[in-house]
């Protein structure tokens, strides 16, 4: 059986295989992390987004979406079907779009349980690094509730004018554009 990871990109969500991608990212992520399709239908117009299917003998198996910003990707969205996991789907992909770009920023959630901690800890193996600036990213949607994610990048950490800089991007070119906030006063550093 054929493992390799093939990444096909999607641009538009009638493209093949996005009704499968929607599932998982809608099983993936809780409702106040995941954007509302009509959002995206808007950011494949963005020539900074790229939403990628991760397919496993052509089947779609993960999602990842993710953003140019300066000399990084900003990894936005990674889930693989939970059918599937286990197969390092996810540390596939990862490492090839590490060999894409200068570097990589992604959020994840405070390692408070063990299913956080292990999540943290696969970052790590693929060479992630913690950044500990307070970092407060609002909801997508409403009710508002803003939550405390961990900044992690690749291939080292952000200085502080970086880690500022990725925290503008966010607030102000996905959440002002994406989310259904209309004044996004997070994140900030």
């Amino acid at each position: 059986m054929d493992e390799r990871l093939q990444t096909t990109p999607f641009r538009s969500c009638a493209d093949e295989g996005w009704a499968d991608a929607w599932r998982i990212y809608r099983e993936a992520f809780p409702e106040c992390e995941q954007w509302r399709e009509e959002a995206y239908a808007r950011a494949f117009d963005d020539p900074d987004f790229e939403a990628d299917a991760l397919r496993m003998e052509g089947a779609v198996a993960g999602l990842l979406f993710h953003w140019r910003y300066g000399p990084y990707r900003y990894v936005e969205h990674l889930a693989v079907d939970p059918a599937l996991r286990g197969r390092n789907i996810g540390s596939q992909a990862l490492t090839a779009l590490r060999e894409r770009c200068a570097g990589i920023v992604l959020e994840i959630d405070p390692p408070e349980d063990e299913r956080s901690e292990r999540r943290l800890r696969f970052y790590e193996r693929l060479g992630f690094v913690r950044n500990d600036y307070p970092y407060v990213h609002p909801s997508y949607r409403r009710p508002f509730s803003p939550h405390p994610l961990v900044l992690m990048s690749y291939p080292g950490p952000l200085d502080r004018e970086a880690a500022r800089g990725f925290a503008d991007f966010v607030r102000e070119r996905i959440l002002r554009r994406y989310s259904d906030h209309t004044d996004p006063q997070s994140p900030r550093l």
